[in-house]
């Protein structure tokens, strides 16, 4: 008989031991999640179930109550969790400078700060313009952020997460605010990106859209009143009766051409 084969086991990108997170409330109870490397998560969520403030902690703007996160095989210090950890946000976004430029905001993610100052090395100028061409828009290096578009913006702050060591890569409902047409062309170039051959990040696509669930994504995590429903391999987790769970008794899921649609029945 032949030598049994070892098995390997592959530690979390991302351990979330029994979380809790309580403000003038619990908002998040008890929370355990696992994500491992070469896995693309979705995590699914009505307003209000605890998205936000379970994607804060996780990128280490906030403070757990009770439990704790762990990044990677040996875990990283506090201060260093912003730059392991990137996170595309609203929140973000509104605090640029309208005169900074798409180069500029790329090279700010180096440092995780928010709009850059001081001298640029030949090095990290390289680097910047090899982020633009990965996230689609050296085109616009020179461009300044109050006339890029809503879809430019969020490919020019992917890139700026990109610039920093970025483990995981959190985009929080990044398609908010993007019309019908720029809403598949931003999802589709987060296709790319997730099924890049060399280099693709662990993502964490955060929404309340089953719409915007794309092919590259092979996990979900339903998330509903600071709980979670649900999580693991995608033909798992969307069912009907867990989404139901999630977002209440009226909804049906449905699949087709690859995309998943959640009617709404009165």
């Amino acid at each position: 008989m032949g030598k049994k084969r070892k098995l390997k086991l592959i530690k979390p990108v991302i351990e979330v031991c029994k979380l809790s997170i309580k403000f003038d409330r619990l908002v998040l109870r008890k929370l355990s999640w696992k994500i491992k490397k070469g896995e693309q998560w979705v995590l699914l969520g009505s307003n209000g179930s605890g998205k936000t403030t379970l994607l804060m902690a996780i990128a280490g703007y906030i403070p757990p109550t009770r439990g704790e996160i762990l990044i990677g095989d040996e875990g990283v210090s506090w201060t260093d969790l912003r730059k392991d950890v990137c996170i595309v946000s609203a929140s973000i976004a509104q605090r640029i400078d309208p005169a900074e430029s798409a180069f500029d905001v790329v090279l700010s993610g180096k440092d995780a700060m928010i709009n850059r100052w001081g001298p640029v090395s030949r090095e990290d100028r390289k680097k910047t313009h090899k982020v633009l061409r990965k996230t689609e828009v050296d085109h616009l290096a020179s461009r300044r952020w109050g006339v890029l578009s809503q879809g430019e913006r969020q490919r020019v702050l992917v890139g700026r997460a990109l610039m920093g060591k970025c483990r995981v890569l959190i985009l929080d409902e990044p398609c908010a605010g993007l019309d019908p047409v720029a809403r598949e062309e931003f999802l589709e170039f987060i296709e790319r990106l997730a099924t890049r051959q060399r280099g693709a990040p662990t993502i964490i696509f955060v929404t309340h859209h089953v719409e915007e669930i794309m092919p590259c994504f092979t996990h979900a995590a339903l998330l509903a009143e600071g709980e979670l429903i649900a999580a693991g391999p995608l033909d798992e987790v969307m069912k009907t009766s867990k989404l139901r769970s999630t977002f209440g008794e009226w909804v049906k899921l449905r699949k087709s051409g690859g995309r998943y649609r959640l009617k709404v029945e009165w």
